[in-house]
């Protein structure tokens, strides 16, 4: 796990520095070895990474597991209902961590330790304000959200019990996502994937216990979901003094002197204006750090825009092609699980490099990661051909939703070589925070989605829709190639 220790030069500039190396050219001179050492450092935050988004979809599969054996399937529709909502809701909010993350990652590569400890603050605090925000309006989220999803009247009332208790677990999911990205930006994705682990299992521990020990029902399974939550930032938090309690003591320190020193130079009393040591700088001002979060937040609109109308508009052609489509995303997250891993060392690496200016080092890490991109397509394109079929009938054994995916599982083969890009270049641009970039790749890729099922749903159907979701993963990959090489 990362450490750092803080540092202040003759002139007041405050620095970080840390244990790790800065990048280096030490290419293999022979046929000895093929991993470099940028390729040891992406695969040193790409593994645990991976670990943490393979581990995360088990709070609902624990959920889910455990109502589904409570004897009626209401318990299981109120329990999807739930989550659904959920799911969206912190999806949207997802830029804090991504947010956090790249400007992180450049403040450690500038060793701006003001810059990086600043950074952390104000997640935590656009965290509080969101968490009050959702708990505030809790209310008339819950209504519009219900509206929407319309559940039948036999599930309404326990999906309403399940989001009354879960929605309080509110301010500890954003919070992790302040911690999250900040740890990532520290080239830390070891304590994620340690808090997901252990989130899990304080889950299955509580969800059991309270169903099975206490009696209760979908109660029970909320509220081991929110403990679990509550547990996952206590020990974020623990984590994050264990490591990094250095750093941020030496930077109050060193920011108090820091306004000190520039009173007695301005002769201004005590309470005046601070020199801009006191904001690290003003490396990172707070009109960057919004909008960088508003254009990582309008992206992901897009995002869900699109994911959203393509389940609705399979589940319109009727429930046959909605399990196909269903069954078949599962091929599609399998494969993002992996790459996100390596769009996290994008952020990292990439935006450590950038910060500090190196771009040596900040190319090497493109290429590498875009070599491993290539290894990682490759290997689930051929696993998908050989076994895609093999794969979904472990998840179904209706017959004719089995014999309905030959059809199409052909599509999903094609999703790992349309998707590998835009997952390189997502990371990358959210470490250089060039999420401009991001946005208009975005919102380019949706017009061509809604365009393409405006024009070709009524001739091609459900192949209409695969066509539209491979070009929409594959423009976005192109856009950014083009907005970085131009």
């Amino acid at each position: 796990m990362s450490t750092a220790r803080a540092c202040s030069n003759t002139n007041g500039t405050i620095t970080v520095a840390v244990s790790h190396d800065e990048h280096r050219d030490d290419r293999p001179t022979g046929m000895m070895s093929m991993i470099t050492t940028t390729d040891r450092q992406i695969l040193r935050i790409a593994l645990p990474a991976i670990v943490t988004n393979i581990t995360v979809p088990l709070l609902g599969l624990v959920d889910a597991a455990i109502v589904g054996h409570m004897g009626a399937a209401v318990y299981i529709g109120a329990v999807a209902v739930g989550s659904m909502i959920f799911n969206l809701v912190y999806w949207v909010f997802g830029f804090l961590r991504m947010g956090t993350s790249g400007m992180t990652a450049q403040a450690r590569g500038r060793r701006d330790l003001l810059g990086a400890r600043l950074l952390l603050v104000r997640s935590c605090q656009v965290a509080l304000g969101l968490s009050a925000a959702v708990l505030l309006l809790q209310w008339p989220l819950r209504e519009l959200m219900f509206w929407l999803i319309s559940p039948t009247t036999d599930v309404w009332p326990l999906a309403v019990t399940y989001y009354n208790i879960v929605v309080w677990g509110a301010p500890a999911s954003f919070g992790l996502f302040a911690l999250n990205g900040w740890f990532i930006g520290m080239q830390d994705t070891r304590s994620p994937m340690f808090v997901s682990i252990l989130q899990n299992v304080v889950n299955i521990v509580v969800s059991l216990s309270l169903v099975y020990a206490v009696g209760m029902k979908v109660e029970g399974v909320a509220f081991g979901t929110v403990i679990a939550q509550y547990a996952g930032i206590i020990v974020a938090g623990a984590l994050l003094w264990r490591y990094y309690r250095k750093v941020i003591i030496r930077a109050n320190y060193l920011t108090i002197r820091g306004s000190e020193r520039a009173m007695e130079r301005n002769g201004l009393a005590e309470g005046g204006a601070c020199s801009s040591q006191s904001n690290g700088g003003n490396t990172v001002p707070l009109t960057a750090f919004l909008r960088i979060n508003a254009d990582i937040f309008l992206r992901t609109l897009f995002l869900v825009a699109v994911n959203l109308y393509f389940t609705s508009a399979g589940a319109r052609q009727g429930a046959t092609v909605l399990a196909v489509n269903t069954l078949l995303l599962q091929l599609y997250l399998l494969f993002s699980y992996f790459m996100d891993g390596f769009a996290y060392a994008g952020e990292a690496l990439g935006g450590r490099y950038w910060g500090a200016g190196n771009m040596t080092g900040y190319h090497d890490v493109v290429r590498r990661l875009f070599g491993w991109g290539a290894v990682t397509t490759a290997i689930f394109t051929l696993t998908y051909v050989m076994g895609g079929m093999s794969f979904l009938q472990l998840l179904t054994d209706e017959p004719g939703v089995v014999e309905a995916s030959r059809n199409y599982v052909w599509w999903a083969w094609l999703v790992p070589a349309a998707g590998v890009a835009a997952f390189v270049w997502d990371g990358i641009f959210i470490g250089t925070t060039r999420t401009r970039g991001m946005l208009l790749s975005s919102l380019i890729a949706a017009v061509l989605f809604f365009l393409v099922v405006w024009l070709l749903l009524p001739v091609m159907g459900n192949h209409a829709l695969w066509l539209a979701m491979v070009l929409y993963l594959a423009t976005r990959g192109m856009v950014q190639t083009w907005l970085h090489w131009r």
